[in-house]
């Protein structure tokens, strides 16, 4: 079974621009020096590879074990490294994409389908996903955890991408 995630942030800035906030490489490398945590790093960054102007993205980020929830710390010894692949493609009056990530040495993986739509001068960001963790009896509570610390990642980069288009 798997634990679902769901988020939801409007910003209140076109399209264009977010879409750049969102997933521009100058943004990327901005919030992974500030919210990316330990090693965190733009692995890759490209042209999505079709003609829709979308991006291609793998990014590294880092989570110290003493900022992890107890229960992880008794099934997985030190740190965590995530790995996060993200690709978006226009798509009507937006963008849509998909995102996966998975976690050293754990058995699993995150999914997720992304949207980004605008209306004048607001614009919305989605993510539905869900966390499969593949550990007998336990699996379904780390799926949990993982499932709320990702939310939580979503909301600080969300944060993030709100400040980014205030300062510009």
């Amino acid at each position: 079974m798997a634990s679902r995630i769901e988020h939801r942030t409007a910003f209140s800035a076109d399209l264009a621009t977010t879409f750049d906030a969102v997933a521009g490489e100058a943004a990327l490398r901005a919030r992974l020096e500030q919210i990316g945590g330990d090693n965190a790093e733009l692995l890759e960054y490209a042209p999505a590879g079709d003609d829709t102007g979308g991006v291609r993205y793998k990014l590294r980020q880092g989570i110290s074990s003493d900022k992890l929830p107890s229960a992880v710390r008794t099934l997985h010894r030190g740190d965590l490294v995530v790995e996060r692949e993200q690709v978006w493609r226009a798509a009507g009056n937006g963008y849509t994409g998909t995102a996966t990530a998975s976690v050293h040495g754990v058995p699993g993986e995150i999914s997720a389908k992304t949207s980004l739509t605008g209306e004048g001068e607001q614009t919305t960001l989605v993510n539905s996903g869900e966390v499969k963790v593949r550990i007998p009896l336990v699996g379904g509570k780390l799926e949990n955890v993982i499932a709320e610390q990702v939310t939580k990642l979503l909301e600080r980069e969300a944060e993030f991408v709100a400040k980014w288009l205030a300062e510009r």
